[in-house]
Parts: structure tokens; sequence; C-alpha cells
């Protein structure tokens, strides 16, 4: 399918994937992608972005998912996806495969600090859904250890005012709050995306990721992915960033004609191709 026309001309971002150039794709060393709505379709991957995962490891790529999903949600998928790791909660939890087919986690924060946060977050998220009509706990709620979920989209519809007041009252109660595709995420610390990005390379790879920022892409779709779409200049939107781009103060520079998962695995391709040249 076409990129939507609603998405806006730019000589800087937005451009479609075929303006690529051929040179920069070919000398990546890894790739980083959201997960939902970027790999997934209505909560699961899709079997082309799967096969894209695999292709781009077989391939000698790393590849990490970096999502606002749960530890507990993200557990299942580390050991049955092609990746290297996921990192959830938005940067603060790393889930490694391990060779005994158990999963390592590793936190960015010590045990006292995210037992101390967990109970100021769960007080704020007490505080959403008893003044704000409407706003209930995600679904994945119970799998998470470091940040607090509200659905605005996946099982729950909740229209843009409310996004909002939910968004200012987190921000009010001193926490960082960011909008994915299907949640309102909220915590304390200084995790981010980009921090957790950063981290990982160091955990697995003993490298510093800012040395090496041209040689990674971003794959995503939506406002929790802008400061990655701002950092990396191989950052890709999915067709359906649409939805978000009245949103976005940083766009993704290139765009997929796909969508979620068709849109991951176009990428891929785009990548893959490079190399073999």
């Amino acid at each position: 399918m076409s990129a939507p026309s609603s998405l806006p001309a730019s000589p800087n971002h937005l451009l479609p994937l075929t303006r690529w150039e051929a040179s920069a794709r070919g000398a990546l060393v890894g790739v980083f992608t959201d997960i939902d709505d970027t790999l997934t379709s209505e909560g699961a991957i899709t079997p082309d972005a799967l096969q894209a995962l695999a292709d781009l490891k077989a391939a000698g790529l790393a590849v990490v998912a970096i999502t606002g999903r749960p530890v507990g949600w993200s557990l299942p998928f580390v050991t049955t996806w092609p990746v290297d790791a996921i990192v959830a909660e938005n940067g603060a939890v790393a889930l490694l495969p391990a060779a005994s087919g158990q999963v390592e986690k590793r936190y960015q924060q010590d045990a006292a600090t995210r037992a101390a946060n967990l109970a100021r977050m769960q007080a704020v998220l007490a505080r959403i859904e008893r003044e704000i009509p409407g706003a209930a706990r995600a679904t994945d709620s119970p799998g998470r250890e470091t940040d607090i979920a509200i659905d605005h989209s996946e099982f729950v519809q909740l229209d843009d005012a409310t996004v909002a007041r939910v968004v200012a009252l987190m921000r009010g109660e001193g926490m960082h709050a960011t909008v994915s595709s299907i949640h309102i995420n909220g915590w304390y610390g200084d995790n981010d995306k980009l921090e957790g990005a950063r981290w990982i390379v160091r955990e697995l790879w003993d490298r510093m990721l800012d040395d090496e920022m041209n040689r990674w892409a971003y794959v995503g779709d939506s406002t929790n992915d802008q400061l990655m779409f701002r950092s990396f200049a191989h950052s890709i939107g999915v067709a359906n960033v649409a939805r978000f781009v009245p949103q976005l103060e940083h766009l993704p520079r290139y765009v997929t004609q796909g969508e979620r998962g068709a849109g991951f695995a176009e990428a891929a391709r785009a990548v893959l191709a490079a190399r073999r040249a």
C-alpha cells in the first residue's frame, strides 16, 4: 500500500524509503525497533515482521526491540523472537535470552530505588483512575515493575483531551510521561528509549552508541518514538505513523509504504538489499 496522503512533504523528514542511500543502509551494524504497531498488528507480531527479524540476525546485524510494554508481557518473546534483547518499560529493564533457555533480567535502577518508586507510582495510578473519568490501568499492568500504564487505544478508547489530562497529571506528580500507540506510560527515573538503547549497547557489546549512531537504524510508529526519530539519522516510521504526525515535534527521516509489520519488513529488505549489493 502507498503511504497515506496526509503525511506532509519535507526535504528532511518523512522521505520515501527509496531515498535512503544504499551506502548508509549497507554500513549498518544494528537495528532498534519499537514493538506495538511496528512489529505487531492487533497485538500479535506479523509473520513478515518475524521473518524480517530473523533475516536481519542471519545477516549479522544486532537486533534490539525497545518498548513501553512491561517485563511480564515481554518475557515470552525474548526467547522466541530472533533478537539480541528486548528493552522493556521504556528503557528501564533489559531481557536477554540465556543459553540455558532462561531469561536474564538487567535493571537500570537498583532494587531499593525500584521498590520506592513502585509505591509512589501506584499512588499516582490510583489517583488517575479516581480523578479522570474513563481512565483505567492497562491490562498488562500486573507485569510492570518500573512504570505504570493507562490504556488509551488497546481495549479502551480515550479522546485526546483525556489523554492530555492523564499526561498532565503524571507530569504534575514529577513523572516522565509518554504516549505510545496504545498506552500512556509514566515512570520515575532517567530512563527513556534512547537511554535504554545506549545502555544495552554498553551492556551487550561494550561499545558507545553515540560513537556509532550513524550505523544504527530505528523503526517506530508513534509519539513515544520521537526522541529516537530525532536522534537517529536512519530513523524510519512505518506508514501508520501518519496517525501521530500532528502530535510529533520530531518526525522520522524516512517512511515506509507498508503499515505495521509489513512496514518493518519493508525496512529490513532495504537494509539487506544494500548489504548484498
